[in-house]
C-alpha cells in the first residue's frame, strides 16, 4: 500500500479541443485484486486520449475521465492476486 493520500492529474471535463483538459487533485487509488498502482513519471498522449477529450470515444466502464493509457512509471502497489512486481 501507499501512504500517499492525494495525486495530480488531469481530467477531461466536457467533450472539446486541448482548453477542456483541467489540472486535478484526487485520493490516490488503491488497486483492486489483479491490479498494480503506477507512480508516473511520464505519459503519452494518443490517438484514443485525443478522441476521448472530443467526446468521440467512451473510456472503457469503470475508468475515469482521467486521459492516459500509455504511461511509464514505478509500481508502487499491487492488489490481490498479484505475483509479479510485488517487491
Amino acid at each position: 500500500m501507499t501512504d500517499n493520500k492525494a495525486m495530480n492529474c488531469i481530467e477531461i471535463s466536457e467533450p472539446g479541443g486541448p482548453e477542456v483538459l483541467k489540472p486535478a487533485t484526487r485520493p490516490v487509488p488503491q488497486p483492486a485484486a489483479g491490479e498494480v498502482l503506477i507512480q508516473v513519471v511520464a505519459a503519452g498522449v494518443n490517438r484514443p486520449d485525443c478522441l476521448q477529450r472530443e467526446g468521440n470515444y467512451a473510456p472503457p466502464p469503470g475508468t475515469t475521465n482521467i486521459p492516459g493509457l500509455e504511461v511509464a512509471g514505478e509500481v508502487i502497489s499491487v492488489g490481490d492476486d498479484v505475483t509479479e512486481w510485488n517487491d
